[in-house]
């Protein structure tokens, strides 16, 4: 369980920070993704930015011309205005958290 740490007064606590400020959050989504789910088919682009957290499996993510896997317990943060989409990596279902956010300016 790297980077968790127990924090003070805390019996049994284990938390690991996902992300800080980063902006207005807009909304937030779980999704499911079964074996060769994800998307959109085309990479993407809009005026907000996401925080992907993954709970379970595997999510591969493309933004442009890179690809950055995501394992449980870790995030990513997507600039929106990169062109990006999100995957499954696995052969079974990946359950991650979306939240969308406004960006600062």
């Amino acid at each position: 369980m790297k980077d968790f740490v127990t924090p003070p007064d805390h019996i049994n606590f284990l938390a690991k920070k996902l992300f800080g400020n980063c902006g207005e959050i807009v909304d937030c989504s779980i999704a499911y993704l079964e074996a060769n789910g994800g998307g959109p088919a085309n990479l993407h682009t809009h005026e907000h930015s996401h925080v992907f957290i993954v709970i379970e499996g595997q999510a591969k993510v493309l933004m442009d011309s890179a690809e950055k896997i995501v394992n449980p317990n870790e995030s990513i943060l997507v600039d929106g205005g990169i062109p990006h989409s999100v995957w499954n990596n696995t052969d079974s279902r990946t359950v991650m958290i979306g939240i969308s956010i406004r960006n600062k300016r």
